[in-house]
């Protein structure tokens, strides 16, 4: 699992680089809507990248593999998530669990759903799933 976790702070650091652009860019020059639906939507093709790019790195894995790596990332994300936004910006449960809705140009329940996902995809797609003919 540590190659799991090393290619989620990967992750992490392209969803910190991604929120950056959104408030620097993206929000001044479109408006928050905008943005934020054009951030989610970055962040979850830069999920499937990283994944793609990731997958010969873990090796060939039953789809089980892939799904655990993904749940994983899954975890760690919703980890980071409550806990950075409690402990340093010290927002609310209320607000925290606002970004679960679609409210506002909200993806991140999308955002979510990808991260789980994108190890098996990308395996599929790169024929790394064990036990799968090419």
């Amino acid at each position: 699992m540590l190659k799991a976790f090393l290619g989620w702070m990967l992750i992490l650091l392209c969803a910190v680089i991604n929120g950056a652009l959104r408030e620097g860019f993206l929000v001044p020059q479109f408006g928050p809507v905008t943005a934020l639906v054009v951030s989610g939507l970055l962040l979850m093709l830069c999920i499937l990248v990283a994944a793609i790019g990731l997958v010969p790195w873990f090796g060939r894995l039953s789809a089980h593999g892939f799904l655990a790596i993904g749940f994983f990332w899954l975890g760690l994300t919703l980890i980071f998530e409550v806990g950075f936004g409690r402990l340093v910006q010290h927002k609310s449960w209320g607000h925290l669990l606002e970004a679960y809705t679609f409210q506002g140009g909200s993806l991140w329940p999308l955002v979510l759903v990808v991260t789980a996902l994108a190890p098996l995809c990308a395996a599929h797609l790169r024929g790394s799933v064990r036990g799968m003919s090419k």
